[in-house]
This record gives structure tokens, sequence and C-alpha cells, in this order.
């Protein structure tokens, strides 16, 4: 590899990722051995990132070498990885990523981005589907900067992987497009690094080395069992290892022998020290021949938004019949990457419908295969039908620097909650653009009409769900989701039916969307009702709200785009907007009540859905699961009723 571990976030660096994270003492202690600095802040500090204190912590509350490797935590650590195959499929988006930058911003002499990404993952790795998923988009898109080293041990927790897992996954491999390499013996040191050397050379196929090897090797009664798997060694089984592998039985169980970090230092230090100060002197030879260019770097890197990135977003007038929020939603992510060059993103085969074109830019591709328009300049990404691994692309891509969006339909999210997790697990910048968010889907039925997805994405810590009401509030949806995306992701939730632009003369501006809830319209002093809806739902709120006004009742709506963003607020506008005393309130919203309770008190009453939808012309759903105006209207005259 060429890595400088005293920089470890050195741009133009190879990329190591182990994609079995439950091996993680493994790369804890390579860390170690190659002295890699610490990073704090997002600046690299001169003290180790891992001391061999820190090795013997392993896995202890509140040490740097937990369970499974976390980004951002231990320095050197690429992604977080653990549940199985996310790893394998971030590597996808880390080679996407670099194939991006290097057609984006590499010039005749100025080879600035030519780094290979590798993996290491194991038989669970390979069963999961999303490895799937990520290997056939690899192959496709010619990836050849990126390697999976396959450690083929046979065994799983249960026992061999017969029970299970039979297929050849070298000839899979083949049919994804892959270069399949084989190494007979995992021990054999020179095998696996020519297979590695011929892995980097083959530039337009990603490479799969499978390695044949036996785990829990040199314990003389585990080695090539199950129970080398999970399970402690136990003292006699280790001081059998040591005599297999030639140390002195007394040998302690952190002891670095005599010339091993010396070793790394000349191997990794020196070799990486040389790699980077000649980096270095081309990007400050980059900057005198293309400023703008290495300014744009600059930015990207520093993980900054450019001057004036929101300068185009639309102000749209009022209008009763209004837009699509997925439409608005369109022009708005237009006007957003017209001004951020590194801003990628694609759909799940679905962009048509999500809306999630960047007009222009044309297809990321490899250039001329099988005849599909394109390059690896192409800021439009095509996923395929493949949200898994969508998921887990993006990520593999934030962790680049680019900005990302994956899009799709809300339903399935549910096949993407795995690296959505993961995503707010590492504070990632990906924006979930998920459309048809409600019933009114119609005709496609309950397959497709989400219910608890609001309150699984609510769920997540670190992610936060916008789902505006209006043109306006998804105007500052997208301003809002670009600056808090800095510290984690974003799902915009999106409709597929017009909705109404609210005219803002009349009510509160869409700025409050800043704040996740505001009073949208209300009364003079204390009102006697208060009306909370999002998305869709707020239009009725607004019209319930004009007929009750119109009957002298001192009313109120509040438009909740974000409780995510709400709950950040100080207690003192959370009270502002939803008064204590104001017992009296309905909550609106096409899906699962569940969470609402907080806002609505013991006495609230909530419009929502408690099962599934159905198949049916949207206007007639919406009167079956009462989402009309007279129904709120009743509602909330039930409120006030009980009141008096």
């Amino acid at each position: 590899m060429l890595y400088y571990p005293a920089n470890p976030l050195w741009p133009a660096r190879d990329r190591f990722v182990l994609s079995g994270g439950h091996a993680a003492i493994l790369l804890y202690s390579v860390l170690h051995l190659a002295d890699v600095h610490d990073v704090e802040d997002g600046k690299v500090v001169d003290r180790p990132a891992l001391t061999l204190e820190d090795l013997r912590s392993f896995r202890r509350l509140d040490s740097r070498t937990p369970g499974h490797p976390e980004y951002g935590l231990t320095a050197g650590v690429e992604v977080t990885t653990g549940p199985l195959g996310q790893g394998c499929a971030n590597t996808i988006g880390m080679a996407m990523a670099q194939r991006w930058l290097s057609a984006t911003y590499n010039r005749p002499g100025f080879s600035l981005f030519d780094y290979h990404i590798t993996a290491f993952c194991g038989d669970g790795d390979l069963m999961e589907g999303v490895t799937g998923e990520a290997a056939a988009m690899a192959g496709h898109l010619q990836l050849g900067n990126v390697t999976w080293v396959y450690d083929s041990n046979r065994i799983s927790i249960e026992g061999g992987t017969d029970l299970a897992h039979t297929e050849d996954v070298g000839k899979r491999f083949e049919a994804y497009g892959w270069q399949v390499l084989y190494v007979a013996d995992g021990n054999d040191v020179g095998a696996i690094m020519q297979a590695l050397k011929e892995g980097k050379e083959d530039k337009e196929r990603p490479t799969l080395i499978i390695l044949t090897t036996v785990i829990g090797y040199g314990a003389p009664n585990k080695a090539g069992k199950a129970s080398a798997h999970g399970e402690p060694l136990g003292e006699n089984e280790i001081i059998g290892a040591k005599a297999a592998y030639g140390w002195p039985e007394d040998a302690p169980n952190f002891m670095i022998p005599d010339g091993v970090k010396e070793h790394f230092a000349e191997e990794s230090g020196a070799r990486g020290k040389q790699a980077y100060a000649k980096w270095q002197e081309l990007f400050a030879r980059y900057h005198e021949e293309y400023p703008q260019e290495a300014k744009e770097l600059d930015t990207l890197f520093a993980h900054e938004l450019p001057q004036g990135w929101d300068k185009d977003i639309p102000i749209y007038p009022a209008d009763d019949k209004g837009m699509a929020s997925r439409q608005s939603s369109g022009e708005v992510l237009n006007a957003v990457a017209k001004n951020i060059p590194w801003m990628i993103g694609g759909a799940a085969d679905l962009s048509p419908s999500t809306r999630t074109t960047i007009k222009g830019s044309g297809a990321f591709q490899a250039p001329g295969i099988r005849g599909v328009m394109g390059s690896y300049k192409g800021r439009n990404i095509h996923f395929g039908v493949r949200e898994h691994a969508m998921g887990a692309v993006c990520n593999g891509m934030a962790l680049t620097g680019l900005r990302v969006f994956g899009a799709g339909f809300l339903i399935f999210s549910d096949y993407m909650k795995a690296p959505i997790r993961l995503a707010a697990l590492m504070h990632l910048p990906v924006v979930y653009v998920f459309t048809h968010d409600s019933i009114g889907v119609g005709e496609d039925g309950p397959t497709h009409q989400p219910i608890e997805q609001f309150a699984q994405l609510r769920a997540t810590p670190g992610l936060t769900l916008l789902r505006p009401s209006d043109a306006n509030e998804v105007a500052e949806s997208w301003r809002v989701a670009m600056n808090v995306s800095r510290r984690g992701p974003v799902a915009l939730a999106l409709s597929r039916q017009n909705l109404p632009t609210i005219d803002r003369t009349h009510y509160a501006p869409a700025a409050g969307v800043a704040r996740g809830a505001y009073v949208l319209a209300s009364c003079e002093g204390t009102p006697e009702i208060i009306l909370i809806a999002s998305g869709s739902e707020v239009s009725l709120a607004v019209k319930a709200y004009e007929r009750l006004t119109d009957e002298g009742v001192k009313a109120r709506v509040v438009s909740m785009p974000s409780m995510d963003l709400f709950e950040e607020q100080d207690k003192a506008y959370r009270d502002t907007v939803l008064p204590p005393s104001v017992a009296n309130r309905v909550g609106i919203e096409m899906a699962s009540g569940f969470g609402w309770d907080r806002y609505l008190g013991l006495k609230g009453a909530m419009i929502s859905l408690n099962g599934f939808g159905a198949s049916g012309a949207a206007g007639a759903l919406m009167e079956r699961f009462g989402f009309t105006e007279n129904a709120v209207y009743q509602v909330a005259q039930e409120q006030l009723k009980d009141q008096h």
C-alpha cells in the first residue's frame, strides 16, 4: 500500500477496509505497529493513534479499540464495519469516488488520484446479498481499482460452511466481470503478494483473491474448527500456537519482537513518506496551474461547501394547485448541484419518479461500456434495483469527501436500514431522497404505501428526517439538509401527489423549517386548539384552521417537518410553539402515529394509520382513512366539545 502513517487523512492514500469487523484486533495491531498518527477534530496530531495499552484495553468500555472498528474513533480505521458485507460494499463507493475524482481533477502530468482500495473479507461477507449487489455494480463499471481478499476458511459459527454455502464463489465473481485469482495456501506470503500485484495491474476488472486458509492456524486442538471462530482459545491452546509459530512458550501475550516496528517503519513509513512528499509537491504545482480546480479540492478536503452554494435556490409563489414535493425537490436539487461541483448521486432505477437527475451532468459509467453513454466524470449514478448496495456505496463515496445523495421510494428504505444506520453512526453527509411518502401513491397499494417508516427513521440516532409541506418548505429543507448533513445523514420524505403552495404573505415564512417545527398560522393570544401536521397533511390543517377561525375558534397550525430538529431546540422555543397550557391538540400524519404522543399529551387526538393501506385512487383512500379537511375539522370539534 501507498500509505503515510504520519497523515492517515492524506487524500491520495490507498485504502484498506476490514469488512469482517469482528477481526478488529488484527487491524488495531497493524495500526500500532505502523505508528499511525492520531486525529483530533479532523486534524492530524503528532501522537500514536493506538498504544500498546490501547491494545490491552481491547473491547473495554471507553477504549479506542472497540469490538468492531469504528470510523472517527480510531485513526486509521477507514469505515465502521461489523454487519457483514457492508465494508465490501463501502469499498465500491470508495472506488467509484476515486474514478470520479481522477476523471474530474487529474490533468496531464498531474495524477493526483490514482489510489487503490483493498478489502479483507470472509465467508460470511460473501454470503450477504449486499456484496452481490455491490460486486455486480463494480464489474459493470469496470472498477479495476478495487481488490477483495477473501479469507476462505470454510468455517462459520454453526460449523462448516457446507451447511449453507456450497456455491462456486469464483465462478460467480467471474460472471460479475471480476478477475478471480487463487492462493492455495493462505500462509504463502509470496503468492499473496503476487496476487495483490496482479490485482493492481488489471485496470478494467475488480479483483477477487481467494485465499484458502485454516482458522485458528497453529492451535493444536482448535485449528480448522468452528470453536476457533468466536470462543477464547484458552491458555493451553495459546501455548501450543506459540510453539507452532516458533515463539517462546513464556512469551508475553503482547510481545513485539525486535525488528518488527523497524520493519514497518521502513516498509510503510519510509515508502509512504516519500510518496506523500512527492504528492504534496505535485499538488502545490497544481495550485499554480489549475487554481480553480485546486480551490474546489481544498474545499472538498475540508468537508466544506462552496461560498454561495445556495444562491440559486428558488422561491415559489402561492399556488392552490401547487406541485408534488418530489417535483420541487428535483428543481431545488439542480439549483444546489449547479454550485457544488462534487455533488453526485442517483436512484435505484427510479430517477424519473424521484426527480433526482442532475441535468447536463451525464451518467457515471465506464467510458464506452456496452454502448452506454457516459464517463467517470458523470454525476448521475445508475444504481439499478439495488437499494441495499446504493446505501452502502453512498457511504463509501461520502467517506471520500463527496456530497452524495441516493434516492428511492420511502417504502424501500426498509432495504437500506443497515447502511442508513451505519451512516448515522459515522456522521456521514449522505442525503436520502425518499418519495412516494404516503397512501397518496394510490393504486400501487399497501406494498408500496409506507406506514412505519417515519417512526423507524426518527428513531435512528443521528439521522435527521425532514418532511416538507410545500415547495417552499422543500427549498428550505434542502438548505437545512446540506448544512445539517455535515454532522450526519438526512432523509427527505416527499410526495407523489401535488401539494398546494402556501401563501407566505399570509402565513409564516418557510424558514421555520430550520427549527424543526414552527407556528404557521395562529390567533391573537393563547389558542384554544393546536393542529400539528407534517408534509402533505399541513394543507388539511390549514383548511380546518380557516374553518374554525371563521367560526370564532382561537386556533393555531404548527407545521412540523422535522421532529429531530424540533427536539434540538431549547425548551423556551418549544413551549412557544406548543404552549403547555393548551391541552386540545390534533396531530395529523398519513403514517403510524407512533411517537406523536409526546406532542399530543394525554388529551390530544391523532389522525394516523394503525394498519396498512389499500389499493385505490388516492382521493378515495384519503376519504377512507380520514385524511380530509372535514375529518380534521370534526376531530378538532370533538376536542373542543370535551373542553366545554
